[in-house]
């Protein structure tokens, strides 16, 4: 099939080990993937340049990355420097949680899709290995492809937008043994809260954490750099 013939999809990118697998998955689905990067003023900027890379690795249709300042709202300690990075875990909701962060990004996605004719939308969530942000459960997920229907032109004109999260159940290993399958290069992606310019990791937020014990446990050599 033509790279012109195949649906189109939009797949949240981050940069991060999830989302590189998401978009993989998406890619052997079979659709056409434009991918979506946000610039949000986030910590952790080494991201964008692996979400480059990533796109590009997989075959990308198109990347393109929004600027949206959400320093100016802050209260996550990734978008506000004067929040530590804890670097043990705690108790309820961390501070590394991003208010409404997965509701911001879909609806950039939505709106994007509706303007390139796509019903679907693929994002990296997780339900299992993951740090308990509310946005990334089901219950959230259906909710926002209702919403889908109700808020967009293409919805109310007889139209169904997909919101897929192919993770959503997954234990980090077996994202990673997913994602290995489909060929993603996991050296390519950044997966800590606090990684250096280069893109190399703390080892001790709790991204780092489910990332290391994720590839333990899958059998897989993680290929992480760290710099310590």
């Amino acid at each position: 099939m033509s790279r012109d013939a195949r649906p189109k999809a939009v797949v949240l990118l981050s940069g991060g080990l999830d989302s590189a697998t998401a978009l993989a998955i998406a890619a052997g689905r079979g659709y056409a993937c434009h991918a979506l990067s946000l610039e949000y003023g986030q910590r952790h900027h080494a991201e964008l340049a692996a979400a480059r890379r990533v796109a590009a690795s997989l075959g990308a249709a198109e990347h393109k990355v929004i600027t949206l300042d959400l320093t100016a709202i802050g209260g996550s300690a990734l978008t506000d420097r004067r929040i530590a990075v804890p670097d043990q875990p705690g108790d309820g909701i961390p501070v590394t949680y991003v208010p409404a962060r997965n509701t911001i990004f879909l609806s950039l996605a939505l709106a994007w899709a509706e303007v390139l004719g796509a019903w679907d939308l693929f994002i990296g969530v997780n339900a299992v290995d993951y740090s308990g942000y509310p946005d990334c459960r089901p219950e959230y997920i259906q909710a926002f492809q209702r919403l889908s229907q109700l808020a967009t032109r293409a919805g109310v004109e007889g139209g169904s937008f997909q919101v897929h999260a192919p993770l959503i159940e997954m234990s980090k290993a077996e994202i990673i043994q997913t994602g290995s399958r489909l060929g993603v290069d996991y050296a390519l992606t950044v997966s800590c809260y606090s990684a250096d310019a280069a893109g190399r990791a703390c080892g001790h937020c709790d991204s780092c954490r489910l990332r290391a014990a994720g590839f333990a446990e899958a059998g897989i050599q993680d290929p992480t750099p760290y710099r310590d």
